[in-house]
């Protein structure tokens, strides 16, 4: 039989407060609207190092690093090809495919390489973010690694890496 360990991290202070709107596959959008987000993470390994999966005040550092990187901005998905995100000087254009049209200043907008701004994609683009922060800063890779990302209470989109050893 196989072992697997794992660690269980969610702080108070794993979250986010930003803006989105979805792309529907029939064209429409919802209208722009914000979300405290939570996230939650939990990483297995099939052995101990140290007596520890991984240590706790290594990986809560890096979550952080993440989700303040998403805080107070609007979240736009750069790889939707119905979305136009063009420059305008110190703004971004965004026009949607109902042809309602948006002017946000860059400082306010981060362009995500994913396809919407679902809490599912969301959970993908924080789980690749914090698993390549932990490859590069400690060369260790999670067995398998989940991220929930909280919408609202009660309410969250769950991803599971599992990572080919």
């Amino acid at each position: 039989m196989d072992n697997q360990y794992s660690i269980k991290v969610y702080k108070q202070y794993f979250n986010f407060a930003s803006s989105h709107f979805l792309i529907f596959d029939d064209g429409s959008r919802e209208p722009l609207h914000g979300h405290n987000y939570r996230v939650m993470v939990k990483g297995e390994a099939p052995s101990l190092n140290s007596d520890m999966v991984f240590d706790f005040l290594d990986i809560k550092p890096i979550v952080r690093e993440v989700c303040d990187s998403l805080d107070h901005k609007l979240l736009l998905p750069k790889d939707n090809k119905q979305l136009q995100v063009h420059e305008d000087n110190n703004n971004y254009k965004v026009i949607c495919p109902d042809e309602s049209c948006f002017s946000f200043p860059k400082s306010d907008v981060l362009l995500l390489p994913i396809l919407n701004t679902s809490a599912e994609r969301l959970a993908i683009y924080i789980n690749e973010q914090v698993r390549l922060k932990t490859q590069e800063k400690f060369n260790f890779k999670f067995s398998t690694f989940e991220i929930e990302v909280e919408e609202t209470p009660g309410q969250s989109a769950v991803y599971i890496h599992k990572e080919e050893l």
